[in-house]
């Protein structure tokens, strides 16, 4: 259970940042109980990392060979002999990323292991090329900063846009505005709110495809609830970081040695195929991958799952005895979003010195967003010093289910050439290609069927980033932040000290406008035009 939220803490930049202070309890457990996190993810590495810190004895098992989830990475040997780490692709890691960030702080303080980006242009079919450097972090005035030097997010489509419908975005919690806005799609508020149309096709899809989801299909409170994280209720900006070296090397080896030092019993390779309760605790059948006999049963006092929609599904299916009917029935109603790919390519020849770090790009096609790895990263930057070549990554979300992903990958090819056309004619020393379809999907309507961090077991925790939680997060944030709130869940039990947590604000930032909106939205449908 969340405390209520205390002063700032000095880890954010924003001084209306919102700690959560550490629920209350002995230091340390006692007699260590023994806890399953299932999933080794950010939330189930979160998870491991809270509670064995706390003195719990803590098996983190993993079906994949390695850790990190959506963020793991795994070598693969190029055609020209050397090898390289390939990944599901590019992660942003935003300064308001408070809790991920404090994670990765137990092996790297400093977050060394992170690289600013200096910028990261939006650009569409049109020629219109929105920035996000020199706008100033705070709100309103990074609002009007944006406004005056974007070509799409004008003060004239600013004038036009309805202010009543738009309130809700001005005064966003993590509760409330499920309430108000999760009836509607994201694109239908829009459309109510009179969004400048070059900004929508733009800056708009850039957040919601970040949720791998067609904006007809997202709920109108996510998309509300990311403009409060990343632009009207946060002054921690929008630019970010991103991982110096693959993901393993900079962030997962590293705290992986750390949870060997607490003990914690790292079991990759190994799927869980059924969970029963057992009286006070918990069975765990278990099959590992390195030694493939009979799948065999242990037992356990606490369990975490930290899957993602379609694991926790199917562990829960195959799960009769666990929890209850009807929190099952809620798991088995989880949608997962449309497919994506993360196409790799090891050219020959260098892109251009002036090309930023990644673009997100509208109107070209499936096209989604190009990054160049060896303008950030080491390895691939090492890579292109020898080679002389250079380290693209294309990106395609909300993918139709039944395209053929090698057409589509060259059709992503295709588009990079239109955009930077100094690879028209390059070589492909070599290529990777990940076709995924396993990320939640936060259809209109959904909320109040989603799990949350409880069960109805108390012993029984869930997270990841498809929970339902009572804190403004979204994506990583949302799954590092529920695996410390799993963690805090467990521990209450036992009467042992959780783990404090940081937030953007729980509210919008000016009390007027706050208000205003409450005043509003009692006298108005939202959504209604």
């Amino acid at each position: 259970m969340l405390q209520r939220p205390a002063v700032p803490h000095r880890l954010a930049r924003d001084p209306k940042a919102v700690h959560w202070p550490a629920p209350p309890g002995s230091p340390r457990m006692g007699e260590p109980a023994r806890t399953a996190v299932v999933g080794a993810g950010i939330a189930g590495l979160a998870a491991a990392t809270a509670l064995a810190e706390r003195g719990m004895r803590v098996d983190l098992i993993e079906r994949e060979p390695v850790l990190g989830g959506r963020v793991g990475g795994w070598p693969t040997q190029l055609a020209d002999g050397t090898t390289q780490t390939m990944s599901r692709g590019f992660h942003a890691f935003f300064r308001q990323y408070y809790n991920l960030r404090n994670l990765l702080r137990r092996t790297d303080p400093a977050l060394a292991m992170l690289t600013p980006v200096g910028d990261y242009p939006l650009q569409h079919v049109s020629g219109a090329r929105d920035t996000f450097t020199r706008i100033p972090r705070t709100p309103p005035w990074n609002v009007v900063g944006f406004a005056a030097t974007s070509p799409t997010f004008t003060a004239g489509g600013l004038a036009r846009m309805h202010p009543r419908a738009a309130l809700p975005l001005l005064n966003v919690d993590p509760t409330g505005v499920y309430r108000q806005l999760d009836h509607i799609s994201a694109a239908d508020f829009l459309t109510a709110i009179r969004f400048p149309p070059a900004a929508r096709h733009l800056a708009f899809e850039v957040f919601s495809r970040s949720f791998f989801a067609d904006p007809h299909d997202l709920s109108a409170a996510e998309l509300a609830l990311m403009f409060h994280i990343y632009f009207l209720g946060s002054a921690e900006g929008l630019l970010f970081d991103v991982a110096a070296e693959p993901f393993p090397t900079a962030l997962w080896d590293p705290l992986a040695t750390h949870l060997d030092r607490h003990c914690v019993h790292i079991r990759t390779g190994t799927t869980v195929h059924r969970v029963t309760e057992r009286g006070d605790g918990f069975t765990l059948t278990t099959q590992d991958a390195h030694a493939p006999a009979t799948p065999h049963d242990e037992r356990y006092d606490a369990v975490v799952l930290a899957l993602d929609t379609g694991g926790l599904k199917t562990l829960t299916a195959a799960s009769p005895r666990l929890a209850t009917s009807h929190w099952r029935e809620r798991i088995a109603q989880l949608r997962q979003a449309p497919p994506f790919l993360v196409s790799r390519y090891w050219l020959d020849r260098p892109v251009r010195p002036d090309r930023p770090a990644f673009l997100g790009t509208s109107g070209y096609g499936p096209l989604d967003n190009i990054s160049v790895l060896n303008h950030f990263e080491g390895q691939a930057a090492r890579w292109s010093a020898q080679s002389g070549g250079s380290v693209i990554e294309l990106h395609a979300y909300a993918a139709d289910p039944q395209e053929d992903h090698t057409i589509l990958a060259q059709r992503l090819l295709h588009e990079l050439a239109r955009i930077y056309p100094e690879t028209s004619d390059a070589i492909v020393i070599d290529q990777r290609h990940e076709w995924r379809a396993d990320c939640p999907l936060f259809t209109p309507g959904s909320h109040h069927r989603r799990p949350t961090i409880t069960t109805p077991h108390p012993r029984l925790a869930l997270a990841g980033d498809l929970v339902a939680s009572a804190t403004p997060t979204a994506l990583m944030e949302r799954a590092a932040t529920s695996g410390f709130q799993a963690a805090n869940t467990l521990l209450a039990t036992w009467h042992v000290r959780g783990h404090p947590l940081l937030t953007v604000p729980t509210r919008g930032r000016s009390p007027l406008l706050r208000l205003l909106s409450k005043h509003l939205a009692a006298t108005t449908p939202t959504g209604k035009g």
